[in-house]
């Protein structure tokens, strides 16, 4: 078997640790948030942290544009300067949390992405948004870490591979973005 149908057979089975119900309760939790008008937050490191770029240029985009009701997101990722300063100034464990004290209100949402579960900005985020009483969604790899138990819903990729956890995100952030760009048709379209 060649690399890229092991590489595709491996995506096969880790798909497969998607529990589908999670991903629906997270679309739930987006559409409450948007139809409440509260503000959703998303923070992940490296590969983690582009995926919460890219879930909040769809989600102010496509799941946005041309609809009455939009997303009220951005991503702690984003912005740099912030980021660098605190990581500087006072540790890279805070550059999430000091961002939410900032914008976070009780009702917000904070989805936090880490493949291994266990980044301690990650968690610091997670454990600040909960003690403050925003709902939070985990999407974790391999067996959940840390992460797993700490978030309200937690979407594991139950893969060892840190390319097929970051894949399997990747899927799960285009299925919840996607139903509310395919699912939910813009009232101009459904006019049609």
């Amino acid at each position: 078997m060649s690399f890229p149908q092991e590489y595709k057979a491996d995506i096969l089975k880790a798909i497969e640790t998607i529990d589908l119900d999670k991903v629906n309760r997270a679309i739930e939790i987006m559409a409450e948030a948007r139809d409440g008008g509260r503000h959703i937050f998303v923070c992940g490191n490296g590969g983690s942290a582009s995926t919460a770029s890219h879930f909040v240029c769809d989600m102010v985009k496509g799941a946005s544009f041309n609809r009455e009701k939009r997303f009220r997101i951005m991503a702690l990722t984003d912005s740099l300067p912030t980021i660098t300063a605190y990581s500087n100034d006072v540790s890279y464990e805070c550059i999430f949390v000091e961002q939410l004290k900032n914008f976070a209100e009780p009702g917000d949402v904070l989805m936090a992405i880490s493949g291994s579960g266990n980044s301690p900005n990650v968690l610091r985020a997670v454990e600040y948004a909960k003690s403050i009483g925003c709902r939070t969604v985990a999407l974790s790899g391999r067996n959940g870490g840390q992460l797993g138990p700490l978030a309200d819903v937690n979407i594991q990729a139950s893969n060892p591979h840190m390319g097929r956890i970051e894949d399997m995100h990747s899927i799960v952030m285009h299925m919840i973005c996607y139903y509310f760009m395919d699912a939910e048709k813009p009232a101009a379209a459904v006019k049609q």
